[in-house]
This record gives C-alpha cells, sequence and structure tokens, in this order.
C-alpha cells in the first residue's frame, strides 16, 4: 500500500484498516482450504476462527456505531471461537460482511465527528479512542493470521513485505521511486 500524506485521522485510519485487511487476505491466499481451519495445538485458533471472531467483533462494533453500545446484546462471542465456517466461500463471506461494517460505518463520518461520545461495554469513549482500539485490535488478528498463513505455507511462501536479504534491492527502488515504502 503506497503512503499517501494526509493530515485527516479518518483518511489515515480508513487507509490503515485497508492496509490490514489486504495482509490478510494476501496471506490467506497463500494457503489451501484445509488451513484456514487448522490449529498448531489445542489452545490455538484457526485462521477461520479468528476471521470469524473478526466478523462477530465488526458486525457488533459497527453497526449503528454513533447511537448503540457497541457490544451488541445478540453477540454471542464465546461461540465466535467455536465451529469454524467450513469452506473458504464462508470464511471469505463473513469476512467481508465484517469489513463491509466498518467502511459503511466509517463513510460517513468527518474529523468533526472525532470527538463524539461512544459507548463500548457501557464504557464511554471518544469516535478517535473507539477507531484506535479497533485499529489495534485487527492488526493484532490480521498479524495472527499472516503468522499462521506463513507457517502452514513456508517454503512457498511469497513475501508480504521486503523478503528477507533483499532490503538493500528494497531501499534502492524506494529511492527511485518503484516501490512504496509502506
Amino acid at each position: 500500500m503506497a503512503l499517501q500524506f494526509t493530515t485527516s485521522y479518518l483518511a489515515d485510519s480508513i487507509a490503515l484498516f485497508h492496509y490490514y485487511k489486504q495482509l490478510a487476505e494476501r496471506g490467506m491466499a497463500q494457503i489451501d482450504d484445509e488451513q484456514l481451519s487448522a490449529v498448531l495445538d489445542g489452545e490455538m485458533n484457526s485462521i477461520a476462527v479468528i476471521v470469524k471472531h473478526m466478523a462477530g467483533n465488526m458486525r457488533s462494533r459497527w453497526t449503528d456505531f454513533l447511537t448503540s453500545d457497541g457490544e451488541k446484546p445478540d453477540r454471542n462471542r464465546d461461540s465466535e471461537f467455536e465451529e469454524p465456517p467450513a469452506t473458504r466461500e464462508a470464511v471469505y463471506a463473513l469476512w467481508e460482511e465484517g469489513w463491509q461494517c466498518l467502511f459503511s460505518a466509517l463513510a460517513p463520518l468527518s474529523d468533526a465527528d472525532l470527538n463524539r461520545t461512544i459507548t463500548i461495554r457501557g464504557e464511554p469513549h471518544s469516535v478517535m479512542q473507539a477507531i484506535n482500539r479497533q485499529v489495534a485490535h485487527y492488526a493484532y488478528h490480521c498479524g495472527q493470521i499472516v503468522l499462521l498463513a506463513k507457517h502452514f505455507n513456508a517454503a512457498e511462501w511469497k513475501s508480504l513485505s521486503v523478503p528477507r536479504k533483499q532490503s538493500g534491492e528494497f531501499n534502492r527502488r524506494v529511492l527511485a521511486g518503484e516501490a512504496s515504502q509502506r
């Protein structure tokens, strides 16, 4: 993702959400269907379960973002960590539904909305705090997805950033204007 200069907190936050979404998608694209539901041990979550959790969180946090508590009464968080979606299509459908909730909630906002108060689990947050909270949460889980995908694809893994032992070439390309820095 090319870094674009901005002084808009919202524009930068939306760009970060898109970046992490793409990063996880590029990782998931490198593994097979079985690996989406594979776990490293009994205490770990699979990529499919992480996606299910993220989608549940996004639906809860971003639906009626400015007008209702970010923890919806019909959300069953514990169930998000059980029974992963059965197919790649089901995983991707949840993934897209979750992100659609987020982007639809952020699209109409302006920087003037950042000081508004919303609630999450009954606790007041500024809109900016709520966005920061979710950027951190989703970056954490997207990192888990990438780590698992890289583990499962090992020798066939195609780097999502600067490949090992190629930072000199990458820096040369950046300075020549041929590559993005982000």
